[in-house]
């Protein structure tokens, strides 16, 4: 009798550490901030996070800089997604701060696609496109 009360209680502390665990989701949304310009920005941006395992589908916004993926929490982290994404050369928005592309994965994007440099964010803005015009 004392080996059946044990037994029952072992299976009911079992099943209550089962169900505390968080289900991870094959179909999870996530949106966070990248840092990026153009639509040559918008490829490389989207390709990184694609070519993460278990990433389904991801669009990046050129207007709001936002990276709207689904991905499967079972298969990947958003801290391996992120990460990728650094390694191309585009920063990453968190909540507390911010993950900062190596200084080479920067470097190796293309001209037009430095968005930490003022006069390139000033030209994608049409501003000195305007003040050409204007000299001329």
């Amino acid at each position: 009798m004392k080996k059946i009360g044990i037994i029952i209680c072992a299976l009911m502390i079992g099943f209550t550490v089962q169900s505390q665990e968080k289900k991870l989701n094959k179909n999870a949304k996530i949106t966070f901030e990248v840092d990026g310009i153009c639509g040559m920005c918008k490829k490389r941006i989207q390709k990184a996070a694609l070519s993460t395992k278990g990433v389904k589908f991801a669009s990046w916004s050129i207007e709001t800089h936002k990276l709207t993926l689904v991905m499967d929490e079972r298969k990947t982290t958003l801290s391996q997604i992120q990460k990728n994404i650094v390694n191309v050369g585009h920063d990453v928005i968190l909540k507390d701060g911010k993950m900062v592309a190596p200084i080479e994965a920067y470097n190796s994007v293309h001209a037009c696609c430095k968005y930490r440099e003022d006069e390139i964010i000033q030209d994608h803005k049409g501003n000195l496109k305007k003040k050409k015009k204007n000299k001329n």
